[in-house]
């Protein structure tokens, strides 16, 4: 029966993760991940080959490979267009313009009361609502998937930064008054450093809204290059391969770009319990 060789897969990659888990070491946590992952992939291929499964409906991994390495020049292109320029752009814009709104809120109440309700009112709009809008004033290239990007990661970098900014002790603070300390002096030594493991919380979890921002700013207009025109294009060319290699491309770059920012909080906030072990 076709059921029996993915039982059995699957067992085998269970039995050997049982075995590797009885080793707590760096080394063998990395070993399970690298097993559970590599059984899901020959599980995939197999059901996909032993099911017969159209390539329109669900590619084989082998055939995504494939795809992948004869798009070479696509994907590369692509992921210039729609990372490097789109998103990695508007996150830097979007942090720093979010980064700078937060200081001046912590400095002024009035602000405070001001911005924050409009902060909440521009986060609520739908990207599917705001994308079309962009892509008319700022055009077709780069530029209007960047403006997407820094709408969508600039609330919550805003919020994480003005909790940030308010989390020192109110003897802290105290002390620092009692020193004469002007603002920018007690900014610096004082709110910037406790605001670090929660602004690095809204950096982290932007990366990924800026790459979905991006790819879905291209469905409604973009030059003929792009993660997100490649894959409307292939799906209408029921090219799924192609598709799924674009996933892979935007899969990665996500991971890579999450793991860069993880991998400076730890030696900015390397004080922070949280990065104690």
């Amino acid at each position: 029966m076709n059921i029996l060789p993915i039982l059995g897969i699957w067992l085998g990659g269970w039995a050997i993760n049982i075995w590797l888990a009885r080793f707590d070491t760096r080394l063998t946590c990395t070993a399970v991940a690298v097993v559970f992952g590599v059984t899901l992939l020959v599980l995939w291929e197999a059901i996909v080959r032993l099911y017969s499964v159209p390539s329109v409906i669900l590619p084989a991994p082998s055939q995504i490979a494939a795809s992948f390495v004869a798009n070479r020049s696509i994907l590369w292109t692509d992921f210039v267009q729609t990372i490097l320029r789109g998103a990695l752009s508007g996150w830097i814009i979007g942090a720093l313009a979010a980064m700078l709104t937060a200081i001046a809120i912590d400095r002024s109440p009035f602000l405070q009361r001001g911005l924050l309700p409009i902060g909440n009112f521009v986060a609520a709009l739908p990207i599917v609502g705001i994308a079309p809008i962009l892509v008319m004033w700022f055009g077709f290239d780069w530029q209007s998937k960047s403006a997407v990007v820094v709408v969508m990661v600039f609330f919550p970098i805003l919020v994480n930064m003005v909790a940030g900014l308010k989390a020192t002790d109110t003897m802290q603070r105290d002390l620092m008054a009692s020193w004469a300390a002007p603002y920018p002096a007690a900014l610096w030594k004082l709110r910037l450093p406790a605001a670090m493991p929660f602004l690095f919380n809204g950096l982290k979890l932007t990366t990924t809204l800026a790459l979905i921002g991006a790819i879905v700013a291209e469905f409604f207009g973009s030059p003929t290059r792009g993660m997100g025109f490649r894959i409307s294009t292939a799906v209408g060319r029921l090219d799924l391969p192609l598709v799924w290699a674009e996933i892979v491309v935007a899969a990665l770059a996500g991971t890579l770009f999450y793991g860069l920012v993880a991998l400076i909080e730890k030696k900015v906030t390397f004080w922070h319990p949280s990065q104690r072990k």
